[in-house]
């Protein structure tokens, strides 16, 4: 590996056991400025002092989150986007390079695809364009690879997850993020398909915390290198205490009974 790439990915990822916890908090060009994203020094505070490894966030965001002292956080910079304003939104446009992600002291950078999209072959080229570009720098790059488009009718189906995560593997991805299958075994197949970190995606507000660290727990013992979710941890009433019970599952080893006492 690059020596640039190998130091970047250890900023983001645990150096021991090749697990992370990262925090997107990209939502504010999706949907706008919600619950959670409005004072994002605070949010990036509380999710770094639970133990989370990196915060994902858009290029414009670092200038209103910088953080002075304090627990390190790796920083990722997120270059694809839609809103859902758009009669499109799940085209993504690249809004970023990976010089924007250079000048911002970025550790990685990231990209979204919706395979199965009308504008699928636009954002593969964008993948695997952006994982060219970034490897010449020695770049890590995250590709959040989902199933959304008029033919699939279960994107969680664990055939269709592995697709997702293989795609992303085979162009260039040294870190892909997908959907949980809903259970150990079936997530199996999607990481024994993979040569690299697989990290899971947190899905909608879930009703209660012992899901999402049951979830986490699963992913772990399937093979799976540790989560990327948003809303979960940044709209939870303590961010810091979910990321700290989370921090014990990846990279602790902790089961999810020791982890809840944690809340």
């Amino acid at each position: 590996m690059h020596l640039g790439k190998a130091i970047r990915m250890e900023r983001i990822m645990n150096r021991n056991n090749g697990r992370t916890i990262v925090v997107p908090l990209d939502h504010g060009v999706t949907i706008g400025p919600i619950y959670g994203l409005i004072d994002l020094r605070d949010t990036v505070n509380q999710v770094a002092e639970g133990g989370a490894n990196a915060m994902l966030m858009h290029k414009g965001i670092p200038r209103c989150s910088h953080r002075a002292g304090g627990k390190d956080i790796g920083l990722i910079i997120h270059l694809s986007a839609s809103t859902s304003l758009s009669p499109f939104p799940n085209a993504k446009s690249m809004v970023g390079t990976v010089t924007d992600a250079i000048k911002l002291g970025a550790d990685a950078v990231s990209i979204h695809v919706n395979l199965g999209d009308e504008t699928e072959p636009n954002m593969l080229a964008d993948l695997g364009a952006l994982c060219s570009e970034a490897n010449e720098w020695g770049m890590p790059v995250l590709a959040m690879m989902y199933a959304r488009g008029p033919k699939i009718t279960n994107e969680y189906d664990p055939a269709i997850v592995a697709h997702c995560a293989r795609a992303g593997v085979e162009l260039g991805a040294d870190i892909v993020k997908v959907n949980y299958t809903g259970d150990p075994a079936s997530f199996t197949q999607v990481t024994d398909g993979c040569c690299v970190p697989v990290v899971i995606a947190g899905g909608p507000k879930m009703e209660n915390d012992r899901d999402l660290v049951q979830m986490v727990y699963d992913s772990i013992q399937a093979g799976g290198s540790g989560l990327s979710v948003g809303r979960n941890i940044f709209q939870h009433k303590h961010p810091a205490k979910i990321v700290a019970a989370l921090n014990k599952v990846v990279h602790e080893n902790w089961d999810v009974d020791a982890a809840m006492e944690l809340l």
